[in-house]
């Protein structure tokens, strides 16, 4: 296949961006500079004409593509009806949403639910929901979690430095211990499972040496770490972690603000797992790209009364239409399109990799995979700078990707993408390893 070189960024993108540094926070992280016009599926063009094949989804956003026409019917009968009401009062799109969302839950007890309008928001919720409906205040987090960067849910996150940096304190109360990495663990074994070593951890060191049990409110964690490197969790530690959770009373919440609505190949991640979670927070994938998150919670959980929570933009009605219409198509052949085609993207990578030496991991469920590189596989040093020239040679190739951790590559693509173009894409992900790679400076 000839591989495409681009001039990018061209001109009119060059103009843009002079305008954004002008005008726009510095704080937005940019890793190549792309200035979209349009997209369809899962193509992109920027405003110089330039293609791209987009295997990021916005973040694991676009989960039925860029502009799904469904979806982009149903945005438009709803502005035209009606665009805000509040939460104040109640709309049809809303209450049906709640309904499908009680349907998918991944638990079998009846689930409330409550309408955000990002991921930070739903975990927010969770946490203030464990508080008044524990009656404790404590919380365990995870190494390498990401959930947000307001001030409740930056008190889990913990996958870099910089999302910290100048902002302490952050809300008190909240233990970090070890993520299950089969990868590179980081306890010794106690257990022939990293996870179940992880969960001893927690039962004998943490509730042994720093926090009661009886103070913890809930364990939240990402089931799939998404911003800490796409890491797989061993088999053994969901269903430890549960039993750890009901021996002591403490709630269950899963973050599957990135892993969740069909990107797996399955509704939520966990239920690889056969564990139920008390929680599930989600954003992203729900509504194809409409700001829409919910704190889908255990009925008998959700006792809160009138007032004790709330927010403005809750349960709009046109991210709540995209929702509906982003679920239908999930469930009637996205998610198995996820499952199916991640299964043969994970043979492709592995193929791949044996090509390649810097890669010295590849994994993932459904549509949510990571490919780690290293300096050297035995001793399994990172390799910062090459992936991030890895990065920049895709884009110049017409692909887009995204990093995560420090030395990870995600690959995210809408969970409609067709196996062509998947092809296209892998091509030019393999030519643009094979190009950082001859680079003597990294």
């Amino acid at each position: 296949m000839p591989i495409p070189t681009l001039q990018v960024p061209g001109p009119r993108a060059l103009e843009f961006i002079q305008r954004d540094t002008t005008f726009i926070s510095p704080s937005y992280p940019r890793d190549v500079p792309f200035v979209m016009d349009h997209g369809r599926g899962s193509e992109v063009w920027d405003v110089d004409g330039n293609r791209f094949i987009d295997f990021a989804a916005g973040i694991a956003v676009c989960s039925t593509g860029h502009s799904h026409p469904e979806v982009v019917e149903a945005i438009q009968k709803q502005a035209a009806q009606f665009i805000h009401i509040s939460s104040d009062y109640y709309h049809r799109s809303w209450i049906e949403l709640g309904e499908k969302l009680d349907e998918i839950a991944p638990f079998k007890e009846d689930a409330l639910c409550f309408m955000t309008n990002s991921g930070a928001e739903s975990v927010e919720a969770a946490i203030k929901l464990a508080r008044y409906t524990t009656g404790r205040q404590r919380f365990i987090g995870f190494f390498g979690g990401f959930h947000g960067r307001t001030m409740g849910a930056l008190a889990f996150t913990a996958s870099k430095p910089l999302y910290r940096y100048r902002f302490y304190p952050t809300m008190p109360g909240v233990t970090h211990v070890p993520f299950p990495n089969p990868y590179r663990p980081i306890l010794a074994p106690t257990t022939p499972d990293i996870g179940e070593t992880v969960v001893d951890y927690i039962e004998n060191e943490v509730f042994g040496h720093v926090m009661p049990a009886e103070d913890c409110a809930a364990i939240l964690l990402e089931p799939i770490q998404g911003e800490g490197g796409y890491i797989i969790p061993s088999d053994g530690f969901f269903p430890a972690l549960r039993r750890l959770c009901d021996r002591h009373g403490i709630l269950l919440i899963a973050d599957e603000v990135q892993s969740g609505i069909g990107r797996t190949g399955k509704w939520w991640a966990i239920q690889h797992w056969g564990v139920e979670p008390d929680m599930v927070a989600c954003a992203k994938g729900i509504a194809s790209g409409m700001p829409l998150g919910a704190l889908i919670a255990r009925k008998s959980l959700m006792t809160w009364p009138s007032g004790a929570h709330g927010n403005t933009y809750g349960g709009n009605p046109i991210s709540c239409a995209a929702a509906l219409v982003t679920l239908r198509l999930i469930e009637q052949g996205f998610m198995a399109n996820a499952a199916e085609l991640g299964d043969y993207t994970l043979e492709r990578l592995r193929a791949i990799m044996a090509s390649h030496p810097s890669i010295g991991d590849v994994r993932g469920k459904g549509l949510m995979l990571g490919i780690e590189f290293v300096r050297d596989r035995t001793t399994k040093e990172p390799a910062h700078l090459l992936r991030d020239q890895i990065v920049h040679a895709a884009f110049s190739h017409g692909l887009l990707l995204l990093g995560c951790s420090t030395n990870v590559i995600r690959i995210a693509p809408p969970l409609n993408i067709s196996r062509q173009l998947l092809e296209e894409a892998l091509e030019l992900l393999d030519f643009s390893i094979t190009e950082a790679e001859r680079r003597e400076d990294w």
